[in-house]
């Protein structure tokens, strides 16, 4: 198939779900023809615990980074460092964890890395000192209005924008992006906040004070329904939410092509059935489950 006609994933867990991708890279590998053509895996992006530039959700990934950095250069799969905190400042920035992942990220085999990034503070500290990286605006800013997305997507800095994904439906419908800027427009394909949702960027900004080894209480989201955590049947009702044929039959023929799956506060079994759902044949589902929960060295749960 004609690269030009591919969808990108952008999947969660670079360190959160090592253990997982080290069993399923090689079986995308392996048995590509169990997986949709018209779909590639477009980055792996995550963040390890305690990352003081980490954001959007608290990070709990502990496996080793270079052996994180080693599997993305076996597979070639980029690998996108996750530095999306909302409140960094000047006195954050010589954080020697963080500048070495940049050191060991940065140039990483034949494929070009990234970073999520919601600080123009950060983002003009990294350019200056790891021009190596492509840049990704991340969703924790809570872009809802069109037109101010349509100025972050032109921004020179960056080769991709994630928008709230309360814009899913109304950028495609409304043609408001030109041709020229679909390419670096990501999706978030499966969130399931509420669509009404009024306090979403305070509930990334108590993430963002969390990565900054702030003591403060958790965000208690008013709009949260039953208590119950992420349920992917729930995110599939979500009036944002973006399946597989629309994006065959809306998005892709539209020039939209980068779509991101959320899932790294999740469990690997519920990442796990993402994967089966957006990149994974009908016919082969059955095999990819029995790969992967049949091999001994990985637990999901």
């Amino acid at each position: 198939m004609d690269d030009t006609k591919k969808t990108y994933y952008h999947l969660p867990g670079l360190f959160e779900f090592y253990e997982f991708y080290k069993v399923f890279l090689p079986l995308f590998r392996k048995h590509r023809e169990y997986f949709y053509d018209w779909c590639e895996i477009g980055s792996i992006y995550g963040a390890p615990a305690d990352c003081l530039w980490g954001g959007g959700r608290v990070g709990f990934g502990d496996a080793d980074p270079s052996e994180v950095s080693d599997l993305m250069k076996e597979y070639s799969v980029p690998a996108r460092l996750t530095f999306s905190n909302l409140l960094l400042g000047e006195e954050h920035l010589s954080d020697r964890k963080c500048n070495r992942l940049c050191e060991m990220f940065e140039r990483n085999g034949s494929v070009r890395n990234g970073i999520i990034i919601a600080s123009d503070i950060l983002l003009e500290y990294i350019r200056a000192r790891y021009p190596g990286f492509y840049f990704v605006s991340s969703t924790t800013k809570v872009i809802t209005d069109p037109v101010l997305f349509i100025s972050e997507l032109s921004r020179d800095e960056f080769e991709y924008a994630v928008p709230d994904f309360r814009l899913n439906r109304m950028i495609p419908e409304s043609d408001i992006v030109p041709p020229s800027l679909r390419g670096k427009v990501e999706f978030l394909c499966n969130e399931c906040c509420s669509f009404d949702c009024t306090e979403r960027r305070k509930c990334y900004e108590n993430v963002s004070r969390k990565s900054l080894g702030e003591d403060c209480r958790d965000h208690v989201c008013v709009n949260s329904a039953d208590g119950r955590g992420y349920r992917f049947s729930l995110a599939m009702k979500n009036p944002g939410f973006i399946g597989t044929e629309d994006i065959q039959r809306i998005y892709m023929p539209a020039g939209f092509s980068q779509f991101k799956i959320e899932g790294r506060s999740l469990g690997s079994a519920v990442v796990f059935e993402f994967l089966l759902y957006y990149m994974t044949k009908p016919e082969h589902r059955l095999k990819v489950r029995e790969e992967i929960y049949l091999d001994s060295s990985l637990d999901l749960f």
